[in-house]
Parts: C-alpha cells; structure tokens; sequence
C-alpha cells in the first residue's frame, strides 16, 4: 500500500506534474513604457475621464468572496472532470495575472508623465487582481497549487510594441467577456449543471472584462496611427486569427470534458464566443475574419486533428529524440493551416465586404 502525501505534498506535486509550457500557454508581456507614457489622449481626454470615474466606482469591491458553499471536499467530482476543471482553473488564474503584472507596470511607468492613464491601469490591475487572486483560492480545492509570486519570476516575458499590446488586450478582455457571459447564461438555465460555486460569480466577473475591453477600444481610437494604414489591417487580422486559433485548440483539444461536465456543447460554445468577439471587433478595428468561410473552420479542425496526434505521440514511449521526429509533420501542417487560415479573405469594416 503507498502512503498518500499530505495535503501539501500533494498540491505541490499536481502543481509540477500538470503544469508544461505550449504554444497554447498564457504569456506574460512587455512593452516600450516611455513610448506609452508619451502618446497623446487630449482629443479623447473626457472619454478617459468618464472611464476613470466608472473604474473607480468598483462595483465588485465586495463581490468576489468565498461562501460558505466552498467549504467542503469535491472529491465526489469524476477525477477525469476534475483533471480538466485545473486545467482550466491554471490557464485563467494564469492569464489573470499576466494581465496585472502588465497593467501594474504601465501604470507605475506613465504615473509621471500620464496620471490620468496610470490611474485607470492601476485600476485595471486591481481587477485582475482579484480575479486571478479567487481563482487561485479554487485551486487547493482540486489539489492544485500555483505561486504567483515565483511564476512571475520564472516565466518568460515576450516583449510587443504599444500598438499590439493595445489590440491583444482588447481582444483578450473582449474574449474573456463573451467566454464569461455564456457560462454564465447556460448556468443560469441549467442550475443543476453548476458543478461547483465559482460559477455564481461569473455575471460580475465579465461586467470587468467589458469594461476592460471598452477602455482598450477607447485607447486604440485615440490613437488612429494604429488603425488607419493598411499596416494595421495585416496585424489585426494576425491578432484577430491568434486568439482565436488558440482560443480553438485550447477547448476543443485540453477543455471538452470540462465543457461538457457543466452540460455545454464545446463546438457550440467556441463557435459562439468566436462570432461575438469577432462583431465586437468591428467596434476597434479595420478589419475581421470571416467566418461564414467554411475553410476557416475547416482548417481549424486540421489543427485539432494533429494536436491529437502530436499529444498521443507526446504519451508513448518512444524515445526523445523519436518522439521529436515524428511530431515535426505535424507541427509543419500545423503552420501550413495557419498560413492559409491567414491568407483568407477578411471583412473590410468601413466597406462591409469581404476584401
């Protein structure tokens, strides 16, 4: 009979046994601080303004604390369930906190030079704060431990222009808001399939990302360099295809059995979340996808086909050097899809066709 590890032991185990870095892994950024610090907001300066004072209003000041409904064991959940729950526990505590590290750091590097927008990235960094500080609350639960404080430390940080921070961020918050609000609203229809309390604080939870995403549009109208060449189509359409593409893989490939333990169809859910992000897109930027393209999907699904393969291999035996030989195809297809997912026609905004 093998001794269990105490609770400790074994939340630092699932911790370092779970956790592997991918493509499909949260990022932490950086960014040209000064170049920031210095743009020019005084067309939309009110705007700002107004954003501020909602900021500051903080509506969830009181809402993301744990009840009483946490305090027992969900060991009754099915272990395969739960396997997926941490992975999607890890990767949005994860994603949460790259966002207040990034926020906080503009914030204390525009604090001299730009109060008003340091003030409103303080703001934001209080928000992700919170919500990747509840996330992290729910993992000891599921036998899950992750150190914020060492994971800043030890991961690497990958260095974007102002310019693509402003359209990931927007698109992060914007995705994260439609991902909230649809669990949320499936929830709210099938309370019995609430497998677990974090759910009850998703309505508020994606009021932040709203406006986290409002506060990004604002920021990329003020500064029309940004969006009006054909330059900025190019790299709206590559942000646009990233998330989404991750966005895909992430929950068709690592996150079915999770989706589908709270009673949601995956494919439904993703496609759905995709459609309203990509609407909400026409608000910020010069371009978005088209995806009434059935090649767009298609050749998604490509991709879903050889991450399958590329994980099996991953899971024999088979040497290192074996395993990284075999997975090369399809690492090559995988980009092949990317490459022509790219190169598909997207909607001009200011036309309202396809280019």
């Amino acid at each position: 009979m093998v001794a269990s590890l105490p609770k400790e032991q074994s939340q630092t185990k699932a911790n370092k046994t779970d956790r592997h870095e991918t493509i499909l892994t949260p990022r932490f950024y950086t960014t040209d601080f000064d170049a920031m610090a210095n743009m020019d907001i005084s067309l939309t300066e009110a705007d700002f303004e107004a954003i501020l004072q909602e900021f500051k209003a903080d509506y969830n000041r009181k809402h993301f604390v744990r009840d009483r409904e946490f305090d027992q064991s969900w060991d009754h959940i099915d272990p395969d369930i739960q396997r997926s729950f941490r992975t999607f526990l890890e990767g949005s505590c994860t994603s949460e906190f790259s966002g207040f590290l990034l926020y906080k750091e503009i914030s204390v590097k525009m604090k001299e030079k730009n109060p008003l927008m340091a003030e409103i990235f303080a703001l934001m960094s209080r928000d992700e704060a919170r919500h990747a500080g509840f996330l992290n609350k729910a993992m000891p639960d599921f036998k899950l431990s992750l150190d914020l404080s060492s994971l800043s430390k030890s991961k690497k940080y990958v260095y974007f222009e102002p310019k693509f921070i402003f359209y990931a961020t927007y698109l992060s918050e914007k995705i994260g808001y439609w991902r909230y609000i649809k669990i949320h609203q499936h929830l709210a229809a099938h309370p019995e399939n609430r497998i677990y309390p974090i759910f009850k604080f998703f309505e508020n939870w994606c009021q932040d990302e709203n406006r986290h995403g409002d506060f990004c549009n604002l920021l990329l109208k003020s500064q029309p360099q940004f969006l009006n060449d054909w330059k900025a189509k190019l790299w709206c359409r590559f942000f646009l295809l990233s998330v989404f593409a991750t966005m895909y893989l992430n929950d068709i490939c690592n996150r079915a059995d999770f989706y589908a333990a709270i009673g949601m169809d995956t494919r439904k859910y993703v496609d759905e979340v995709l459609r309203d992000t990509n609407r909400d897109s026409a608000k910020a930027f010069p371009v978005i996808l088209d995806l009434d393209n059935p090649k767009f999907w298609a050749y998604l699904d490509k991709c879903v086909d050889n991450n399958t393969q590329l994980s099996e291999i991953q899971s024999s035996s088979a040497p290192k050097f074996l395993k990284t030989l075999r997975k090369l195809p399809y690492y090559v297809s995988n980009g092949l899809q990317f490459l022509k997912l790219y190169l598909l026609k997207p909607i001009d905004i200011q036309k309202g066709v396809v280019l």
